[in-house]
């Protein structure tokens, strides 16, 4: 019997310390945190489960979470369907497939903060493209004291931004299926609604599950684009969950709240990951029986 070499968990270490560095050390000192009074750097005292309680009642929490819901359900209607027909849409081969894919791919490049700043110049209606040409068609916009315009307005920008990388995803899916489906599709005579139902769909099925998980970690987390953009106003209407911790943790220095509402917005985009997962297997479970019947 061939001995094991135990050495070979030493190409694995590098890996365990930059999680522990990264990851775990963080997670270790919030859970610490969360369950302290921090009254000044060399005073703490033990508070148990006090500020789960707090930030579990806390109202301002609850509006904060169900706008971040609809925001991200949003999110997900608009950008995964546009990312498909955008996919589905661009050249397969040559140049213009190449050309197709930097262009489509530009809006990735740009730092959030600066697709912050892009878009508050864009909605302004006395200079910006956007909102002066809707001051100009006659509708009454105004980002910057409107609470559904500001919604929108993030909701738009965030579509532009990130929708690219959702057609990224389905192009590489569709590249990848091998021409003998379409064939055989040509021979049944198949229409382009069939070939995409039966053949392409199915196939898109693990790049959707990606995408969709992606953008929804990511829309849930967003911070940077609304703070720069609205600041999260007017009011609380683009107040998302991770600016309303920064408020806690940088704004007011509740180090103890807002380490408990950490660990809480942590554990909720897990449940919703986990839920939203589980959710397209059994579809795409539902549609492969279907396709095979």
């Amino acid at each position: 019997m061939k001995p094991i070499n135990q050495r070979a968990w030493l190409l694995v270490l590098p890996v365990v310390i930059c999680v522990a560095f990264s990851a775990i050390l963080p997670l270790m000192t919030i859970v610490n945190y969360s369950v302290q009074d921090i009254l000044s750097p060399d005073r703490r005292v033990f508070v148990g489960t006090e500020w789960y309680a707090a930030v579990l009642q806390d109202e301002e929490l609850h509006s904060a979470l169900l706008r971040q819901i609809g925001f991200s359900l949003a999110v997900l209607a608009i950008e995964i369907p546009l990312g498909i027909l955008l996919a589905l849409c661009m050249p397969a081969s040559g140049w213009r497939a190449s050309a197709v894919l930097v262009i489509i791919a530009l809006s990735l490049l740009i730092p959030w903060n600066v697709v912050g700043t892009i878009w508050q110049v864009f909605g302004r209606t006395d200079i910006g493209l956007m909102g002066a040409g809707l001051t100009w068609l006659g509708v009454q916009y105004q980002y910057t004291g409107d609470p559904l315009d500001a919604w929108l307005t993030v909701l738009v920008m965030d579509v532009w931004h990130w929708t690219p990388l959702v057609a990224l995803l389905c192009y590489a899916g569709l590249r990848a299926i091998p021409e003998a489906y379409y064939q055989a599709a040509r021979i049944d005579g198949a229409t382009r609604w069939a070939v995409f139902r039966y053949i392409q769909l199915p196939k898109l099925r693990g790049v959707l599950m990606i995408a969709v998980l992606l953008r929804f970690m990511d829309s849930f987390m967003i911070y940077t684009e609304p703070f720069v953009l609205t600041g999260g106003g007017p009011g609380n209407a683009t107040t998302f969950l991770s600016q309303y911790l920064t408020q806690k943790a940088v704004g007011q220095f509740d180090l103890g709240p807002a380490a408990a509402f950490s660990i809480v917005y942590f554990l909720i985009i897990l449940l919703l990951c986990f839920v939203l997962y589980n959710w397209m297997q059994r579809a795409g479970t539902a549609t492969q029986e279907e396709s095979h019947g």
